[in-house]
């Protein structure tokens, strides 16, 4: 296995996970997704939005896309129906990126400015794009506490189970 393969089977669980979660969510309604339930982004609607923000940053530095941003804590999308569209059309575009990419492009290094601090960091590729996935998986085990806290089970989350 190869880091490219381990990138297109992250981005295969991506996908399925936040398919998954996004069905649930739908479930629920707009006020409950909405509740604070004192998780770091608050609440369900706020972590769901916090992935696809940082998911949308990571792109948009490492695929060249211009996804529209916003500051972190500041909400991408109020609309659940639109969210749920744009993280459908995201995960599509990740599973792309990562059937395209290259060994010799995992170990070039990226140059950019922190939109956090301000700071400039070089490192190299195959880091970055670990932290996509590591970011998404730390944050969806936050949404499963809290779908579980408010009665919903997402069922099995692990990569064996869902990919391949």
């Amino acid at each position: 296995m190869t880091l490219l393969d381990q990138y297109q089977a992250f981005a295969q669980y991506n996908q399925t996970m936040n398919q998954r979660i996004f069905e649930i969510c739908a479930e629920i309604s707009d006020d409950d997704r909405k509740q604070d339930r004192g998780a770091y982004f608050k609440s369900i609607h706020g972590t769901l939005d916090h992935i696809l923000l940082g998911d949308r940053a990571w792109m948009n530095r490492l695929a060249a896309k211009e996804y529209p941003l916003v500051k972190i804590g500041c909400e991408l999308f109020a609309d659940f129906d639109e969210m749920a569209k744009a993280r459908i059309d995201l995960d599509t575009d990740i599973c792309q990126w990562t059937a395209d990419m290259t060994d010799e492009w995992l170990l070039t290094d990226l140059t950019w400015t922190t939109t956090i601090d301000g700071t400039q960091r070089t490192q190299p590729h195959w880091l970055l794009v670990s932290q996509i996935f590591n970011h998404q998986t730390h944050h969806r085990g936050q949404l499963s506490t809290l779908l579980n806290q408010a009665g919903y089970d997402v069922g099995v989350t692990d990569l064996p189970r869902l990919v391949m």
